[in-house]
């Protein structure tokens, strides 16, 4: 069985930093693309960035182009996402997932197989 275990999130004021990771257990992972998504409340979830297998494109959601970067470590199956320069609209619950069986990144949430609980970010004004 899959499980994606996230950390990392948590209460950081405007302006500052933080960094997500999620790890994959259960399988072999290989060529595979993972991604991150986030929901605020009353809103519905969005793509936040992406990462190709082996690691070597990325996509980003405008939004957040050149604050965040997305990075993975095959040799953990794990994701990470370092946040800065963080805005109040920021604030939401953050998703990674994976892709299982395909190693091209997309920014439709339909398109990934594995999902993580979420884990809260909160950015204070």
């Amino acid at each position: 069985q899959v499980q994606l275990v996230e950390s990392g999130g948590g209460l950081v004021q405007a302006g500052g930093s933080l960094r997500l990771s999620c790890a994959a257990s259960g399988r072999t992972f290989i060529n595979f693309a993972m991604g991150w998504f986030r929901q605020a409340p009353g809103k519905e979830r969005e793509f936040v960035a992406a990462i190709t297998w082996p690691g070597d494109n990325t996509l980003y959601a405008d939004s957040v182009k050149g604050r965040f970067t997305i990075s993975r470590d095959n040799a953990k199956n794990t994701v990470y996402l370092q946040m800065n320069s963080l805005k109040p609209e920021d604030t939401a619950l953050y998703y990674c997932a994976f892709r299982y069986g395909s190693s091209w990144a997309t920014v439709e949430s339909y398109d990934y197989t594995y999902w993580a609980p979420g884990t809260q970010v909160t950015v204070s004004s």
